[in-house]
């Protein structure tokens, strides 16, 4: 029983050290090594240093000059990356479906050009993770004349830069066409920055 008792002591020391210690520091030191950018966040960074967000995590954007995220669920205020998920509401919870409506109360407000037009499904739903930062390519040009209005640029320009920013499928079959939001507002700044 004794040499028992020693020998699972010992393995449970050299596994925790192995896979525990070792195995955690090798594979952060690869990563930091051949992928420092993904391995620190995806972080993106003004000229200064300073970081304006993350290319893998959503983000609120209040200005109409701005393309809208995904609503989000993580957190109370939503786009919390410490409260990671989705609502857990079901379909048919009164308070997902109130929530829903007034989504797209708000989101026909604040587009009203777009009236009685379908509103895409990722403009007034959540994310499994409550922080995705994609849109699909019908959801930005759902906000086109919103954006362009507020910067004072045609509707055409706009949807030139939804084009430069929106990412095929995965490997050519997986998944569907996306556009990153916060990339697609810090490049709208940068070519037509809103007028004061």
């Amino acid at each position: 029983m004794k040499k028992n008792l020693i020998t699972a002591l010992l393995m449970t020391i050299v596994t925790t050290a192995l896979f525990g210690l070792l195995y955690p520091l090798v594979v952060t030191g690869l990563a930091q090594v051949i992928f420092p950018d993904k391995a620190n966040g995806s972080l993106i960074k003004r000229e200064d240093g300073t970081v304006i967000g993350s290319r893998l995590i959503g983000q609120p954007f209040p200005s109409p000059g701005y393309f809208r995220s995904r609503p989000s669920a993580a957190g109370a205020a939503g786009y919390d990356a410490g409260a990671s998920s989705g609502s857990n509401l079901g379909p048919t919870n009164q308070k997902l479906v109130d929530r829903v409506k007034a989504d797209v109360e708000t989101v026909l407000l604040e587009n009203p050009e777009r009236a009685g037009q379908p509103i895409p499904i990722d403009l007034v739903t959540t994310s499994g993770s409550g922080l995705d930062p994609h849109i699909s390519p019908a959801a930005a040009e759902f906000q086109v004349p919103r954006v362009a209005r507020e910067r004072g640029q045609s509707e055409a320009e706009v949807r030139r830069i939804i084009v430069a920013h929106t990412a095929g499928r995965q490997f050519g079959f997986l998944g569907e066409p996306v556009v990153n939001v916060l990339e697609l507002n810090l490049d709208l700044d940068q070519r037509m920055p809103m007028k004061k």
